[in-house]
C-alpha cells in the first residue's frame, strides 16, 4: 500500500514535489492539500484530481493521512509541523524548516513527544556537482582541505514572499540555508568561527547578497558566496588541498582537478617570473611538467528524488535517516551566527 500524503501550502514549490512524487516515487500517493487561498486549493483540486480541505483542522482529523508535507512561507513552519506530529502524520518540512533555531528546537520536542517521523527538504545534497566534490575528498583524490568556495551567483531578485521580512525572506534563508547544509554535510567537524556579510540592495526590506566564512576546527577555511546582482559569475566550486585544485565551473559539471605530479619535485620555484607589475617568485605559475590534469570523477545518475525514496525507506523501516533535524539544527545556528556577525561587522566564536 501507498504512503498517503497530503501537502500544506500548494503554491508553486508544492507543484514540484507533486510532480517528481507522482512520475518517480509509486511508495507515495499525494491525495489531499490545504492552502489558506481558496482559489488555490479550487485550482489543485482541478489538475491533480485531489481532495481539498477548508481548514488545516480537516487535514489533521484525516485518518487516511500519514505523511504530510509542508510547502508554506516559512514563518508557519513550526506551527504546522507540530500540530501534523500531534495529529500522528509524519512530516517532511521545506527549508528554511523554522525561523530560528529556538522554534526547531519546539519542533523537536514534538517530534520526541510524539515518535512521528520529521524531516527537512535539504534537496541539495543530491546535486552532482556537491556530490562530485564529496566523492573527490572521500575518495581522497585530494588530500584535505585547507580551502573550499561555494559559489551561486545569478541576476533574478528575491520575489514573491521571498522578499519579505515578516515571511523569512531573503537569499540566506533562501539560497543560504542549502549552502550551508552542504558545508556541514561535507564537513564534519565543529564549525570554531562564523564570519558573514549579508548585503540589501535598493529598497528591499531582505538580504540579496551574502557572503560567509566558516572556519572549521582543522583549520578548513568555507566561503559561500551568492548573490542575486552577479553580471558575471565565479565557478560552482573550487577546493584547494596542499597537493592539488578542483574546481567546478557550472552547474553542467564542466571541471577538473589539478595536482602535482611529484611532490618531491621544487626545483621550478628558483625561477622568476615577469609580470606587467614587476618580476615575482612568490605567484610563479607551476611549469605543466610538474602537474597533471584529471578529470572530475563519475558519481552516476543522482537526483533530487532520492531525498523521497530515502523517506519512504526510513517509513518502512529499511534505512535510516539521512537528513534529520538535528543536523538541520546546526545550520540554524550557523544562521543565527551569521546574523550576528553581520549586525557586528565581525565574526563570531563558535562551537557548533
Amino acid at each position: 500500500m501507498a504512503i498517503k500524503m497530503a501537502i500544506i501550502g500548494m503554491g508553486g514549490m508544492a507543484g514540484w514535489h507533486y510532480e517528481n512524487i507522482k512520475s518517480k516515487i509509486s511508495e507515495i500517493e499525494i491525495v489531499a492539500g490545504y492552502d489558506i487561498d481558496s482559489e488555490t486549493n479550487a485550482k489543485r483540486a482541478k489538475e491533480w484530481g485531489i481532495k481539498v480541505y477548508d481548514s488545516a483542522e480537516e487535514l489533521y482529523a484525516d485518518k487516511e493521512i500519514e505523511l504530510v508535507l509542508i510547502a508554506t512561507p516559512n514563518d508557519v513552519h513550526k506551527e504546522y509541523s507540530i500540530k501534523c506530529m500531534e495529529a500522528g502524520k509524519n512530516v517532511v518540512c521545506e527549508k528554511p524548516v523554522t525561523m530560528n533555531s529556538a522554534e526547531l528546537e519546539e519542533v523537536i520536542a514534538a517530534r520526541n513527544r510524539t515518535g512521528k517521523f520529521f524531516s527537512v527538504h535539504q534537496n541539495r545534497r543530491w546535486d552532482p556537482d556537491y556530490i562530485t566534490v564529496k566523492k573527490i575528498l572521500n575518495d581522497k583524490l585530494l588530500s584535505a582541505p585547507h580551502t573550499i568556495k561555494s559559489c551561486v551567483h545569478g541576476s533574478k531578485r528575491l520575489w514573491d514572499w521571498r522578499a519579505f521580512l515578516r515571511n523569512g525572506g531573503g537569499l540566506l534563508l533562501d539560497w543560504g540555508v542549502h549552502l550551508l547544509d552542504q558545508a556541514l554535510d561535507l564537513i564534519n567537524e565543529p564549525v570554531v568561527s562564523t564570519y558573514g556579510h549579508l548585503h540589501i540592495l535598493d529598497e528591499s526590506e531582505v538580504d540579496d547578497i551574502m557572503f560567509v566564512v566558516l572556519r572549521f576546527e582543522s583549520g578548513c577555511t568555507y566561503v559561500v558566496d551568492i548573490s542575486t546582482n552577479s553580471y558575471v559569475v565565479e565557478p560552482r566550486w573550487r577546493v584547494s588541498s596542499p597537493d592539488g585544485t578542483a574546481i567546478i565551473e557550472n552547474w553542467e559539471m564542466d571541471g577538473k582537478i589539478v595536482k602535482q605530479a611529484d611532490p618531491d619535485e621544487t626545483d621550478w620555484t628558483e625561477f622568476v617570473v615577469y609580470t606587467h607589475a614587476g618580476p615575482t617568485r612568490t605567484m610563479l605559475p607551476r611549469p605543466k611538467s610538474t602537474t597533471e590534469e584529471l578529470p572530475l570523477p563519475k558519481v552516476g545518475e543522482r537526483s533530487w528524488i532520492d531525498y523521497y525514496k530515502n523517506v519512504v525507506d526510513v517509513l518502512n523501516g529499511k534505512a535510516e535517516q539521512i537528513v534529520t533535524a538535528e543536523q538541520t539544527l546546526r545550520v540554524m545556528k550557523v544562521i543565527e551566527a551569521v546574523f550576528e556577525s553581520t549586525r557586528t561587522g565581525a565574526a563570531v566564536t563558535t562551537k557548533i
